[in-house]
């Protein structure tokens, strides 16, 4: 099984691509888990616009539970991947094992914090009193199953580091479909509305914490999990949180503009514009998943061959990947151009939602493509071990530039001005980070290719 999954060996865009297309199609069906939420809750007799619009308040919440989990997933493992490319199973272990123990620590961390100061959280965030009842039903429970969620996220990776991505693939899978199952029965048949659409989330991830466990404790894994490797090693969690910031930052920059985003638009325009980035917001994680699923693939492949000093086929898996995901971007690039109200019918089709939608749309997804370079080029980055340049991107687009630019924007814009904050992060942020990448490590890589024989 070792041999199975050596990725030095073989076409790299072929080892690319049989994880990819797993992670790809699990990345796709993960954004069902809230998707399909938001598409029953808006579709609500009466209250489906307000439930919408409250479930959007909670995005950054659950955001911010994604980044802990991205925190020891994707920090530890390409650190599986490089050890197992230089032949040293037993520290890939050993890092896994502290990665699992700093997950179930941060999870509970996280879960008290969030249930403690539910309330004036969701208002900052921006809830009105119409919509905090619906954010608040879904909040409660959906904290309940934290530590489910985050073991779900947070171990994965490290299926998929091994090489097992159809494995990886059922974690989703099997979550998804049973939260496909529940969700009308809890929300409808029962009403149980926003409570119901959490619990159904619940129940799925707790399906899918079983499943990740069970394998990677089983006799199939290359890399376990052994009761002797879960004490904290503080070199080793050191690595671990240092390359997992970039993870991190991703979910807690974005956390922090859907904050800024929904603060500002419920001044700007209220629940109708809340309720508008809500639907543009769910309609991104559907584009991105996939070419983060790509690129989630190649890491694996470039980091195993890095570490096994392989240069010239990281710089392959570097190319294959970058082409891949622009070409695709594209594609969802136009729809977003061509056909912005077909997409918002699938959530609300009432004629302000419509109206407003529109045009908001074609601001926020006018400079996609280069958004897709961005996290092309800080995929590279991550799998070959550079946190400070990962982490430093994962702030710049969102923090530094998208963030303040929201609010300036809209002073002068008004709600427009919102989404045209998000057009320029893309450009500004995908220009600079594929730039670094391509000057600071494709480049040296050729050079180091050169004397691997």
């Amino acid at each position: 099984m070792a041999a199975q999954n050596d990725f030095s060996q073989g076409s790299v865009p072929r080892n690319i691509m049989e994880l990819a297309v797993p992670m790809t199609a699990a990345q796709l069906v993960n954004v069902l888990y809230s998707v399909v939420d938001r598409v029953y809750l808006g579709h609500l007799p009466e209250s489906g616009s307000l439930a919408l619009t409250g479930l959007g308040i909670t995005m950054p919440i659950v955001s911010i539970l994604m980044g802990f989990a991205n925190l020891c997933g994707t920090g530890g493992a390409p650190l599986c991947s490089i050890s197992r490319g230089r032949g040293d199973v037993r520290e890939a272990e050993r890092v896994m094992g502290n990665a699992f123990v700093l997950l179930l620590i941060l999870g509970a961390a996280v879960t008290a914090v969030f249930l403690a100061l539910k309330r004036p959280i969701l208002y900052l965030f921006g809830a009105s009193p119409d919509t905090f009842p619906y954010a608040d039903g879904y909040m409660s429970v959906y904290l309940c199953g934290t530590l489910f969620v985050m073991i779900s996220l947070g171990m994965n990776p490290f299926i998929n580091a091994q090489g097992f991505g159809r494995i990886g693939m059922m974690t989703v899978l099997l979550g998804a479909a049973v939260n496909l199952a529940l969700d009308p029965v809890l929300i409808f048949a029962l009403h149980m509305g926003a409570r119901g659409a959490a619990l159904a989330t619940v129940f799925a991830q707790a399906l899918s914490a079983a499943w990740v466990l069970r394998f990677l404790t089983g006799r199939r894994a290359i890399v376990r999990l052994r009761r002797e490797d879960l004490r904290l090693d503080r070199s080793r969690t050191g690595k671990i949180v240092s390359l997992g910031l970039s993870g991190f930052f991703v979910n807690m920059t974005n956390s922090l503009v859907q904050v800024v985003c929904n603060a500002t638009l419920q001044r700007c325009g209220g629940d109708l514009y809340v309720g508008v980035m809500t639907i543009i917001n769910s309609l991104r994680e559907v584009f991105i998943m996939p070419v983060q699923g790509l690129t989630n693939g190649a890491q694996p492949v470039a980091g195993y061959n890095y570490g096994a000093r392989l240069y010239s086929r990281v710089r392959r898996s570097v190319r294959f990947s970058v082409g891949v995901t622009v070409a695709y971007s594209a594609l969802f690039w136009a729809a977003a151009m061509l056909c912005p109200g077909a997409l918002i019918r699938i959530f609300e089709s009432g004629p302000a939602v419509l109206e407003a939608g529109v045009p908001a749309m074609r601001i926020y997804f006018a400079m996609f493509l280069f958004m897709s370079l961005q996290i092309a080029g800080q995929g590279v980055f991550v799998s070959l071990g550079k946190s400070r340049q990962a982490v430093f991107f994962s702030l710049l687009r969102k923090a530094a530039v998208n963030a303040p630019l929201t609010v300036l924007l809209a002073m002068r814009m008004g709600a427009s001005g919102v989404f045209l904050a998000e057009a320029v992060s893309q450009l500004v942020g995908g220009l600079a980070c594929f730039t670094t990448m391509y000057v600071t490590v494709y480049r040296p890589l050729e050079r180091m290719a050169d004397g691997e024989g």
